[in-house]
């Protein structure tokens, strides 16, 4: 296995910069450098988005960025010893040891061990004490070697963390006292369980185990530990949460399986908090174990625990509402942009005219029989009825995901099955929305009933999705599919009756909608609304077209006005944002708007407010000239898909170039000449 740490990527004693930023830049070039890395610009930003989630430093004076990046090339170590020490988050000041761990997206589970490995090591006082005490940098290199290759026996104290690097097996447990496999609740020693997970997977996650299993020694308290990471993982036994008195969850990312711990008192919190205060944690977890009131793991629909979760976030039935509807559109984007660049390229291949026709090319031809037209029709064909069939999901997903966000798990089928019935019933996105919400809160109710111990098991699987597909298709049938019908073939009517000056309109508050939270609930309104009418689309009814040509064109205005902007005066920009306005063309350009975000987020007050002046104007020229899409993403690369692509292209055009003056001109005369060379941080696409 290739040596993950060379004496070249070692700096002893050395001024790096007094920022995060600078010494990450520097580690990341260094591994370029020596080859491990194809470009430093794109490790750097990987690894600066990485510390931007969550800060890196650690108690003791240590930091371990991180990150896994299609830049790097070979699993890499780089290290630096600060001279003056910089400050990476930490709660105890800052940190004059810094491990950089570069790993490629697609490392093998060896290498991702002895990676995750190297972090549990750092939590070593011994470890960090010789790192501190070395005179060159061939010593650094033979103490991770060492501490790389180390045997479990030789940290006693460790052992139990250690075996797991060592063998990859993914849990962590320290055992206070013989007799520990006492039930829960009875009087023996405290018995807690935990699950660690960080984003990335490599050094967080295992250091808080390794973090809380020492803290639990401490206490005499037995704790078995789930590391949910990139180097593998074990599944607690399920006999070892039965018996645990409460459980701890140090996450940064959703639990996987986090069922298993239903009704168990838990202690929530970030991952690095279990870095930063295990013992803390420990203590909180063993005072729930006590607590008839704790919070507790809830089980499905549990009505009353849900509610107390949600007044433990502050989240009120709004703010619940939102996040169904946002969780809906969210899964369901992937059914519309997949369905509708592959009917884009049917037509592409096969002629408008291959909606009349496919049905009967793709059952009655094959390569061998190909239809009249040859292998392009038969192939349009093809294409065509794969994104037919994909946009036929687009309101069942769009409702089974809501119902999925209110009710989990057992909410799907039933939002699935109204979904259905509202596109059968022609109530189309609407219904979609009313389906889903009646289907998930109907899952969440009948989950709350309090049944036999023998009917448990059947309730998520059977009588679940049963009623709650009865009550919410049954309404949809009988009460309420019609009357929304009647509204979306009303709204549809409207629509395409617009012209002139109600048809601009439409347009300015479109591109305003779409330029005002990049890829936020707004965004994704106006996005779901205009992909949702896309199938009703026609040669006689070329509105939703229309609406899908002004989103798109819209949305792709932030980031090619943000990208303009850092060539049209660098100086207003960070060295960070003019790297990030590289990228801005390309994703701007392919209908990402979340390219904008890192200049949003240094400066909201001026780049949004620019973006929305020229997302309007694209809007207006959009629906004011006719462009149409049939595609809903894709941006110019889906050009055969729209009508009057020059007035489309002159359309983002426009607005790229009001939004970039814009922004300029707000940072030029709107801000103190001080913001402007201030080293900004960029944020994660």
């Amino acid at each position: 296995m290739t040596q993950l740490i060379t004496t070249e990527l070692v700096e002893l004693d050395q001024n790096l910069g007094g920022s995060p930023q600078d010494v990450i830049r520097h580690l990341a070039s260094k591994v370029a450098a020596t080859g491990r890395a194809s470009e430093a610009e794109g490790l750097f930003a990987d690894a600066f988005a990485r510390e931007q989630k969550t800060a890196t430093g650690i108690p003791g004076g240590i930091a371990i960025p991180h990150c896994r990046s299609a830049a790097v090339i070979e699993p890499t170590l780089a290290m630096a010893r600060l001279n003056p020490k910089v400050d990476f988050g930490a709660k105890d000041g800052p940190a004059d040891l810094i491990f950089f761990i570069a790993a490629p997206d697609g490392a093998d589970q060896e290498h991702l061990k002895l990676l995750s490995k190297l972090a549990r090591s750092l939590i070593k006082k011994d470890f960090t004490a010789a790192l501190r005490n070395a005179s060159s940098r061939e010593e650094i290199v033979a103490l991770v070697d060492g501490a790389l290759a180390d045997k479990p026996a030789a940290h006693a104290a460790a052992a139990p963390a250690d075996a797991v690097a060592a063998g990859g097996a993914g849990t962590a447990g320290a055992s206070a006292a013989a007799g520990s496999t006492a039930p829960a609740g009875s009087s023996g020693p405290k018995r807690l369980v935990a699950v660690t997970a960080c984003p990335t997977g490599i050094a967080h996650t295992y250091m808080a185990a390794d973090s809380l299993v020492a803290a639990a020694q401490e206490a005499g308290v037995d704790l078995q530990v789930e590391t949910q990471g990139s180097s593998g993982a074990k599944p607690l036994d399920p006999a070892v949460i039965a018996a645990a008195d409460a459980v701890i969850f140090a996450v940064d990312v959703d639990v996987r399986g986090k069922e298993r711990f239903a009704g168990k008192p838990v202690i929530n919190a970030p991952v690095k908090r279990g870095i930063d205060e295990p013992a803390k944690m420990v203590q909180e977890a063993l005072a729930a174990a006590d607590n008839p009131n704790a919070r507790r793991v809830p089980h499905f629909g549990a009505e009353e625990q849900a509610e107390h979760d949600a007044e433990e976030k502050g989240e009120h039935i709004g703010q619940k509402l939102k996040r169904a509807l946002l969780t809906g559109v969210s899964y369901m984007i992937p059914f519309v942009a997949g369905g509708g660049l592959l009917i884009a390229l049917g037509f592409l291949l096969g002629g408008y005219d291959i909606t009349e026709v496919a049905d009967d090319v793709v059952l009655q031809n094959n390569f061998g029989n190909l239809p009249e037209g040859g292998l392009t029709t038969y192939l349009g064909a093809v294409l065509f009825k794969i994104g037919a069939l994909s946009m036929g999901f687009l309101v069942p997903a769009l409702a089974g995901y809501i119902a999925y966000a209110i009710a989990d798990r057992p909410g799907i089928a039933p939002g699935f099955v109204a979904g259905a019935v509202s596109g059968f019933m022609g109530a189309g996105f609407l219904g979609g929305i009313v389906g889903g919400l009646l289907a998930g809160y109907m899952a969440h109710l009948i989950g709350t009933w309090q049944v036999p111990r023998w009917l448990r098991g059947l309730m998520p699987v059977v009588i679940i999705p049963l009623l709650a597909s009865i009550f919410a298709s049954g309404l949809m049938f009988l009460v309420l599919g019609g009357p929304i019908a009647g509204l979306t073939l009303a709204l549809n009517g409207w629509l395409s009756g617009m012209t002139g000056a109600s048809a601009v309109v439409l347009g300015i508050i479109l591109g305003l909608m779409m330029c005002f939270d990049l890829g936020g609930p707004v965004n994704k309104v106006a996005y779901a609304f205009a992909v949702a009418g896309l199938s009703a689309g026609s040669a006689d009814n070329q509105a939703p077209w229309q609406i899908m040509a002004t989103v798109m064109a819209a949305g792709m205005v932030p980031p090619l006005a943000m990208a303009l902007a850092t060539v049209l005066d660098k100086k207003l920009f960070s060295l960070a944002e003019r790297e990030n306005g590289k990228a801005a063309w390309l994703l701007g350009a392919s209908f990402i708007s979340e390219g904008a975000i890192p200049f949003a987020a240094a400066d909201p007050l001026r780049v949004i407010p620019a973006s929305m002046v020229g997302g309007a104007l694209t809007g207006a020229l959009c629906m004011a000239f006719n462009v149409t899409s049939q595609a809903p993403h894709g941006g110019l690369f889906v050009f055969f898909a729209i009508g009057n692509l020059l007035m489309f292209v002159i359309s983002i055009v426009a607005g790229t170039i009001v939004s970039a003056l814009a922004v300029v001109a707000l940072k030029r005369w709107a801000a103190p000449k001080s913001t402007a060379t201030v080293e900004t941080v960029p944020a994660t696409v």
